[in-house]
């Protein structure tokens, strides 16, 4: 039968193959189709000949064929066909698809939506067929009869599709079904639709099916709906990452998505690289992704930033035409972050409102962590952006060589935490991936090689960190010692920041050691100053590091060597021998340093104590060179005055003068050396078998006692200096007599110390040492009065003291607290000079000056900071008891001395050490705090129980009663600097109370206790008491109902605009007075205004960002109710309606106001301009939620109502107050109408905001307009309507009032009275403008 219906089918005609067929069963037909297909047997030939006698253009051929492809659809997805035979049928079943009448394609296609919602595919090949049966029923155009009316194919193609996404998709087919949509012609509507389904069905999955599926999505996603695809895909695994990140911290997941975490990372990784490479092909699928992140960005960007979608976005940047806008949209990204999460710190009303959010930050170090699973597509873009933010919010500029921040406190803030940021990507990279490690390193070694000009501490850090890490794996680096051979060209900062970052790699590289030296010792004989002082700090740096064998341990140093992370025995034998050598060759090339200019003999000086305290072994060598050094500027006759050849140290060159030998810090070198060895070595040791070293300590004891005497008995005529004496710097004399003087000052210092240090508390030795600061004193007085009566000050700064800060603060502590009896007749001879104490309390403020500019102090031990952080804490102790001992009122009272009292002083220096302690050792505020407990009574148990807030309470409260005691005297007898110097004190403790302790309640109330209740008409203080309430009122609450109850008060002290209205005078704060109303607390309220407007112009953002997320959300998943966040949009939007009407009342008081003209009336006519920029924006968001079933709320009609009635018609009457007083101003004298045009300026500056205002209070009417029409409530009604500003010149009024200006002042107090008609128009159209 089957050979008949193939010769049949040979014949030119089909008549008889249709009659053939015709005579044969259906059923009949299909066996012999199921057979030869089993078999194999020229299936194709078979099915050609039936569809070739079965045309459909007749009834029986049309069933034939419906019947042929049902068989078909079975046998392909029964399995038991051979893969070829399988494809070949569905190859000829597609192309006879477009023959098939409409009915038929309607049955076909509605069989696979059966079989696909009842299950009943098998392997689903068949599937292949849906897409051309789907496709060739949208071409039929005649009406198609189905249950639901007539459709035509398009029509019943759609419903088709319908349909299929709203039946259940067996698992195993999701991905073909997926599959079969690419290959059908889809309206936007369908389109979502199969998105939708696709995407629903992701949670349905295992882990390992969704990449292909993916796949798929994407190439189905060219077709439309790419930002749908992409939120999806980001959204789902957003919440798997999320569960994940609860599930290692106990929470429990659902059975689907419980896969290891580094599964989940493999597929997140496939899936981004199926992205990326959609996205090469597709151009406008990478443009969507970006829209859809900055979409994100004006709401919650954590639903549209994750660590999947980050890794995205850095994948994406290895693409050149992304790679910009991908790395400015994560910077903007984690700066807004920062930037927000600072804002919610700083503002109690914000955290009740806005729950705490990932920072982006975060998002970011987890992708870092992340990568290690095989994301090397991630890698190279993670490097890249670490160094793009490092680059970007380093320090910008420097200044005398230090870094400085531009802009506000909190972009600086945020700058230094992307900054950081960077740093910790590229640090957390360096460690995972090795691969990477020496790019890492190349580029941060570049870095500091090529900027030599701007601030690169940020880079060495870094370096630091890396070598700290790695140091075995970086010896064999050649970029470290190709980076040495810059050194001689780099700036000493950075050469001494290098050396130090790379100082464990010298530890454990001999090489990198070897090429280190060969380049410092070419750097010794430079010819450049600076390469030279390189070289010195280099070779200081190795003495350091590099131990002799029987050199004390460093804990006996009583500092470590720093470097506790490289775990390799440097100190073998063998080393300590060769170290040995090595030392003492530098030391020997150090030698030939003192024969070149004083800042290269300065840098050796001050590093030779820190080498002899690391490396005591070398002590002979050192000390031998600095007493030789010494014995060349030593007048070793007893009776010689001066002991020092002075002018020795004075070179001159031509007319130029310039310092030879800085003698005293060869001096202080000496001495601490000297007192370092006296108590550690030789205790430690037999005398007996120091013969030589203890015999050069006593004679260097000899000369700096002979020095001592010599100098006391030594006059100013001696050292050729006298008061009249030339100290100007414009002369070669004054110059050489002026360093003379410092040196001398020096000496004298360095005496002091000496001679302390080996006291014992003699009488007579402090009787030398005051001897020694009256002759410091007298030459102190000289520079100071001759700078006094110069034109410029000598010198741009005072020179460091160099005493040293241990020195500084065991001499207060003997000053102030040393009780012991046997002490006392000694001690009684430095506390009997009023002179000498003054000095003592200002060495100590220079002393904490020096570590808040520089992060460091002059002297030995100046960069330890566990020594200094000691060193503060027992300066604040000694000078918190002796301000709180004597306070400043019992001493001023019988003072007659100018300057500061010693208490005045002590508070200062209070303040400063706060300020440093914060600054420097935040994590060590508690170990602080217990120091400053001047009874000591805790014991260790009770210590660790209170807390940082208790210990800053019990020092708050002795500030507070000081500063009550002073607002308690009279008002001539207010000590201003005293107060002010409190207040900071307690603006610094109160940020380390908790601001939802008790403690920090009681603080407030307080402060607020003090504005209400003490009036001082000194507007310092004022400003900087009510700067503390303010910072603290904001931790508790939004500060804008104190903001109103101020108002009134600046509003009743300054009198109405109108004079002729009487204003009850409010007595909120007694604080606000006649002198410190305006400007001082009408600024700081103006201020606060704007940081509330702030705050709410962010929430407004927020919300309208929430509510666009919201629609594209419910557009993607409409099952998925996005009813949660309503209520919490509801909250925010009253707090706004709130906030903006409490406001409106401030302003409402301010624009009444006879404001003095200046800064108050400039600031308070723009921050107008800013609330009705705040109304419109509200305005425009409830334009985008009015058309929701919620429509407005009333209170936003009640807010409009307050705006319209109390604001607006106030600032037209203000702005005409403004212009009348600057009107009357300009009526000035002929002398001043010579510099008429700088006054015209000026007044054009000062009215430059008035326009900016009337087009704010105009937009904002504008909006109000188009939210009435769509909300259908009349919000106008509220609203006066300002009268049209535009305007037209007049010609014959201009060339009057030019005839005017000319005329004398006599004549135009006679004008007739038809000038005064001309004028009537204008003055007219000036009241009607601005009424």
């Amino acid at each position: 039968m089957d050979l008949k219906i193939l010769s049949l089918a040979t014949d030119k005609t089909t008549d008889k193959l249709q009659e053939f067929l015709q005579t044969l069963k259906t059923d009949d037909l299909t066996d012999l189709l199921q057979s030869q297909a089993v078999k194999g047997r020229s299936v194709g030939a078979f099915l050609r000949a039936i569809f070739k006698g079965s045309p459909c253009s007749e009834e029986d051929g049309a069933l034939r064929r419906s019947k042929v492809y049902s068989c078909c659809i079975q046998l392909v997805e029964s399995g038991e066909l051979q893969q070829e035979v399988a494809s070949e049928i569905i190859g000829l079943l597609m192309l006879e698809v477009h023959h098939l009448p409409g009915p038929l394609l309607v049955e076909l296609a509605s069989e696979f939506v059966g079989a696909i919602k009842e299950d009943r595919l098998v392997n689903g090949k068949s599937l292949e067929l849906l897409p051309v049966i789907l496709t060739a029923l949208a071409t039929k155009k005649e009406v198609l009869t189905c249950g639901k009316g007539d459709l035509n194919g398009e029509e019943y193609k759609r419903q088709l599709i319908d349909s299929l996404c709203s039946v259940r998709w067996a698992q195993r087919y999701v991905i073909q079904l997926t599959s079969m949509f690419k290959d059908v012609h889809l309206t936007t509507e369908e389109m979502d639709l199969v998105v939708a389904k696709v995407l629903a069905m992701f949670p349905k999955l295992n882990l390992q099916e969704i990449p292909p599926l993916i796949y798929q999505l994407l190439v189905l996603s060219s077709k439309g709906s790419r930002r749908r695809v992409l939120h999806g895909i980001i959204a789902f695994f957003s919440e798997l990452d999320k569960q994940h990140s609860e599930e290692q911290s106990g929470a429990e997941l659902s059975e689907l998505v419980a896969a290891p975490a580094d599964e989940l990372c493999h597929v997140e990784g496939t899936i981004i690289l199926h992205i990326v490479f959609a996205i090469k092909l597709d151009c406008e699928l990478g443009r969507e992704l970006l829209k859809h992140v900055k979409a994100g960005q004006q709401g919650d960007s954590s639903k549209s930033l994750c660590p999947f979608s980050v890794a995205l976005l850095l994948s994406l940047t290895r693409m050149q035409r992304f790679e910009e806008q991908v790395f400015d949209l994560l910077k903007t990204s984690i700066v807004k972050s920062f930037k927000d999460l600072q804002l919610l710190q700083g503002s109690k009303f914000l955290q009740t409102l806005v729950p705490r959010r990932t920072c982006v930050s975060s998002m970011v170090l987890e992708v870092v962590k992340n990568s290690v699973h095989s994301w090397d597509h991630v890698t190279q873009g993670l490097i890249e952006f670490g160094f793009v933010l490092m680059d970007s919010y380093g320090p910008k500029k420097t200044l005398d060589g230090k870094a400085v921040e531009i802009g506000s406190s909190l972009s600086k803030m945020t700058n230094q935490h992307a900054c950081k940021l960077g740093a910790n990507i590229l640090l957390e990279t360096f460690k995972i991936h090795e691969m990477i490690r020496q790019e890492i390193l190349e580029q941060v070694l570049n870095r500091v090689v090529t900027r030599t000009s701007s601030p690169i501490g940020h880079f060495l850090d870094l370096l630091s960190d890396i070598v700290t890490y790695a140091p075995l794996i970086l010896q064999s680096c050649s970029k470290v010692t190709e980076t040495f051979d810059c050194l001689s060209f780099l700036p000493l900062q950075t050469v001494q920041g290098l050396l130090k970052a790379v100082q464990p790699l010298l530890k454990v590289s001999m090489s990198v050691r070897d090429s280190l030296i060969l380049v410092l010792r070419k750097a010794m004989f430079a010819s450049q100053l600076d390469a030279r002082k390189s070289a010195v700090a280099g070779f200081l740096l190795l003495l350091k590091n590099f131990k002799v064998l029987g050199s004390l341990s460093s804990s006996q140093c009583s500092q470590s060597i720093g470097v506790t992370q490289v775990q390799v025995d440097v100190h073998s034998r063998y080393n300590a021998v060769a170290n040995e050598t090595f030392c003492l060759e530098i030391i020997d090339s150090l030698r030939r340093c003192l024969g070149q200019q004083a800042d290269v003999r300065l840098m050796l000086y001050e590093g030779f104590y820190d080498v002899l305290r690391r490396n005591s072994q070398l002590a002979s060598s050192i000390m031998q060179t600095l007493f030789s050094q010494l014995k060349l500027f030593y007048e070793p006759e007893p009776d010689l005055l001066p002991p020092l050849k002075l002018g020795a140290c004075v070179l001159t060159q031509g007319s130029q003068i310039f310092l030879q030998e800085p003698l005293d810090h060869l001096l202080s070198c000496i001495h601490h050396c000297l007192a370092w060895y006296k108590s550690r070595v030789i205790s430690q040791q037999q005398v007996d078998e120091e013969e030589e070293e203890g015999g050069l300590c006593h004679e260097l004891d000899d000369m700096l006692e002979s020095i001592t005497v010599r100098m006391i008995k030594s006059e100013l005529e001696d050292f050729e200096l006298d008061k009249s004496a030339d100290f100007s710097q414009s002369t070669s004399v004054g110059i050489k007599n002026h360093i003379c003087a410092c040196l001398i000052m020096g000496v004298c210092e360095v005496l002091i110390e000496y001679n302390f240090s080996i006291s014992n508390f003699s009488k007579s030795k402090f009787e030398e040492i005051l001897s020694l600061f009256m002759c410091y004193k007298k030459f102190s007085d000289i520079l100071n009065e001759k700078a006094g009566k110069g034109k410029t000050k000598m010198t741009s700064r005072t020179n460091d003291s160099l005493l040293s800060m241990k020195f500084v603060s065991d001499l207060l502590t003997a000053l102030f607290r040393d009780s012991i009896q046997s002490h006392e007749e000694s001690l009684s001879v430095l506390r009997s000079s009023n002179e000498f104490m003054h000095y003592a309390v200002n060495v100590a403020l220079q002393k904490v000056q020096q570590l808040i500019q520089r992060g460091h102090v002059s002297g030995p031990d100046g960069r330890n900071p566990d020594r200094i952080f000691q060193n503060l804490c027992d300066i604040t102790r000694v000078l918190l008891w002796r301000y709180t001992s004597i306070p400043t009122s019992v001493e001023e009272s019988g003072r007659k001395e100018k300057g500061k009292s010693i208490s005045l002083l002590c508070l200062e220096g209070l303040q400063k050490t706060l300020s440093a302690v914060q600054q420097f050792y935040q994590p060590r505020i508690q170990q602080f705090l217990r120091a400053l407990d001047v009874t000591g009574t805790e014991e260790e148990g009770e210590e660790a129980g209170v807390t940082v807030t208790q210990r800053a309470t019990f020092q708050i409260r002795q500030f507070q009663r000081s500063l009550l005691n002073l607002l308690s005297s009279e008002e001539e007898d207010f000590n201003s600097k005293e107060a002010l110097l409190l207040i900071a004190i307690l603006s610094t403790l109160s940020r380390l109370l908790e601001p939802s302790s008790a403690q920090f309640m009681q603080m407030l109330s307080w402060t607020s206790k003090i504005c209400k209740e003490y009036s001082r008409e000194d507007a310092s203080f004022c400003k900087s008491l009510m700067s503390l309430f303010f910072s603290l009122h904001v931790l508790h609450k939004s500060p804008v109902t104190l903001l109103r109850d101020l108002s009134q008060d600046i509003h009743g002290q300054l009198g109405d605009i109108d004079q002729d209205i009487e204003i009850e005078k409010t007595n909120h704060f007694a604080v606000v007075n006649l002198r410190t109303a305006a400007p001082t607390v009408c600024l700081l309220v103006l201020s606060q205004a704007e940081k509330v407007l702030e705050e709410v112009d962010w929430l407004i953002a927020k919300i309208k960002g929430s509510v666009n997320q919201e629609t594209l959300s419910d557009e993607v998943t409409p099952e998925d109710a996005s009813s949660q966040a309503v209520p919490s949009n509801l909250l925010i939007e009253k707090a706004i309606i709130m906030q903006l009407g409490t406001l409106v009342t401030f302003f409402h008081e301010l624009v009444q106001t006879a404001l003095p003209s200046g800064s108050c009336v400039d600031i308070l006519l723009k921050d107008l301009s800013k609330i009705y920029s705040t109304l419109t924006a509200f305005v425009k968001y409830c334009l985008q939620v009015c058309q929701s079933s919620r429509g407005i709320p009333n209170t936003v009609e009640k807010l409009v109502k307050l705006s319209g009635s109390h604001l607006t018609p106030l600032c037209y009457s203000f702005i005409s107050y403004v212009q009348n007083k600057r009107n009357n101003n300009l009526k000035c004298t002929e002398k001043e109408k010579a510099a008429g045009g700088t006054i015209m300026a000026k007044v054009l500056r000062e009215t430059k905001p008035i326009p900016n205002l009337v087009f704010a209070i105009e937009q904002y009417e504008k909006f109000l307009i188009q939210l009435s029409k769509k909300s259908k409530v009349n919000l106008m009604q509220h609203m006066k309507l300002s009268t049209s500003r535009d305007f037209k010149i007049k010609g014959n009024i201009l060339d009057m009032v030019l005839r005017e200006d000319g005329e004398d002042e006599s004549e135009e107090g006679t004008a007739p009275a038809h000038t005064e008609q001309n004028r009537e128009p204008a003055k007219k159209k000036r009241k009607i403008c601005l009424s």
